[in-house]
C-alpha cells in the first residue's frame, strides 16, 4: 500500500456546525422619560392615533382622555361610559376614534365634533378589547361573552359573530393579510379566523394559562402572544409556533413590539422586560416606580404601545398613571454591551 492510497482512506470529517442562535442585535436601554397623571382610577387602554400628534388613554375612572404626545398635556376629555373604557382605537381613514368598555358598549366618537355618533349594540356583557381592520370599514370587538365579533362601521351591522372560545375572548388583533383576525382568551387558546367566512381556521392550543394580549409584529409577518406561562412568538398565516420567551413571573398583560425589533412586555406586578425580537434575549427588566401615594401593591401595567415613530414607549397602569420611555441616547455597545451566552438547547426555527 503506497502512502498515497493510505492518505485517500482517512476519513474527512464535515466541519463542525456553528450554533444556528443568532447574536441578539444591540438595543440602547430604554429609560423613564415622563409621567403623566389625570386619571381618578387604574389606567386600563392606550391608542396612539396615526398621526403621532396625540394618544388616547381609558380608565376605569370611565373618562377617556386625549393627550399631546409632545408634551404630555391633556387636550380633552370624553365622558359617556358608565364603566370601566377597556378598548380604544383611532381609524387612518377617518376621523373616528372607538371605544369599548365593561358596560357592553361599543362607542364611535367624532373627533371634529368630540361626540358619540355611533353605538355598535350586541355584546352580552363587559367588551374587553377593539381593532379595526386597516383597509376596510370593519371594527371587531370582543369580551367577556365568549365572542368576538365583527361590526360594519357605517351601518352598524353586526356582520359576523366570531363563536368558539369557551372564555372571556381578552383580546382581538386585525392585519389586512391572513388571518385577518387573531383572538387570544381565557380559554388557554388563540384562534386565527377567516374574516370573510366568519370561522375559525386554527386553534394555538401551545398555552397552559389564560391568553391576555397578542400583538402583530409592524414588519415581519408574525405574531405573539403573553400568557402568565411565558410569551410565545408565531408565524402567519398557519400559526406555526416559534420560540418561547420566559422570564416574567407575573400575569402579562400587554405587549408591544416595534420596527426596530423592540419587543416589550408588560405585566401585573410593575415589570416592564425588553426583548430582541428575532432572538428572544431579555436585554433590559424595568421595574415602573409607583406613584408617591400609591401602595404598593398598585405596581401594574394594564396595556403599552409604541408611538408611531417606535421610539417612544407609552404604558398605562395600576397607579392612575401613564408614563412615556425613550431610548437612552447616550449609551453605548461599550457603555451597556451584551451579556449574551447562547443557550445550546434553545432551537431557532427561522
Amino acid at each position: 500500500m503506497t502512502e498515497e492510497s493510505t492518505k485517500t482512506l482517512i476519513p474527512v470529517l464535515p466541519p463542525r456546525k456553528l450554533s444556528s442562535i443568532p447574536k441578539p442585535k444591540w438595543h440602547p436601554p430604554w429609560k423613564l422619560f415622563r409621567v403623566i397623571s389625570g386619571h381618578l382610577g387604574w389606567v386600563r387602554s392606550l391608542t396612539v392615533e396615526p398621526g403621532n400628534h396625540w394618544f388616547a388613554t381609558g380608565s376605569a375612572d370611565r373618562v377617556i382622555k386625549i393627550w399631546d404626545l409632545a408634551s404630555g398635556k391633556l387636550r380633552l376629555s370624553l365622558t359617556g361610559h358608565i364603566s370601566a373604557v377597556r378598548g380604544l382605537a383611532v381609524s387612518s381613514r377617518h376621523p373616528y376614534l372607538f371605544s369599548c368598555g365593561e358596560d357592553k358598549q361599543v362607542k364611535c366618537w367624532d373627533l371634529e365634533y368630540n361626540k358619540v355618533i355611533r353605538h355598535y349594540h350586541g355584546h352580552l356583557s363587559a367588551v374587553y378589547s377593539l381593532a379595526l381592520h386597516p383597509t376596510i370599514d370593519v371594527l371587531i370587538t370582543c369580551g367577556r361573552d365568549s365572542t368576538a365579533r365583527v361590526w360594519d362601521m357605517r351601518s352598524k351591522a353586526n356582520v359576523h359573530t366570531l363563536s368558539g372560545h369557551t372564555n372571556t375572548v381578552s383580546q382581538v388583533v386585525c392585519q389586512s393579510s391572513e388571518p385577518q383576525i387573531i383572538t387570544g382568551s381565557h380559554d388557554c387558546t388563540i384562534r386565527l379566523w377567516d374574516l370573510a367566512a366568519g370561522k375559525s381556521i386554527t386553534s394555538l392550543t401551545n398555552h397552559k394559562k389564560s391568553v391576555r394580549t397578542l400583538v402583530f409584529h409592524p414588519k415581519l409577518y408574525m405574531f405573539a402572544s403573553g400568557s402568565p406561562d411565558n410569551i410565545k412568538q408565531w408565524k402567519c398565516p398557519d400559526g406555526k409556533f416559534v420560540q418561547n420567551l420566559s422570564g416574567h413571573n407575573a400575569i402579562v398583560n400587554c405587549l408591544a413590539a416595534n420596527s426596530d425589533g423592540v419587543f416589550v412586555s408588560g405585566s401585573d406586578n410593575g415589570t416592564l422586560f425588553l426583548w430582541d425580537w428575532k432572538s428572544g434575549y431579555n436585554f433590559q427588566r424595568i421595574q415602573a416606580p409607583v406613584q408617591p401615594g400609591s401602595m404598593e401593591s398598585e405596581a401594574g401595567i394594564f396595556s403599552c404601545c409604541f408611538d408611531q415613530s417606535g421610539t417612544r414607549l407609552i404604558t398605562t397602569e395600576a397607579d392612575k398613571t401613564i408614563k412615556i420611555y425613550r431610548e437612552d441616547e447616550t449609551a453605548t455597545e461599550e457603555s451597556h454591551p451584551i451579556n449574551w451566552k447562547p443557550e445550546i438547547f434553545k432551537r431557532q426555527r427561522y
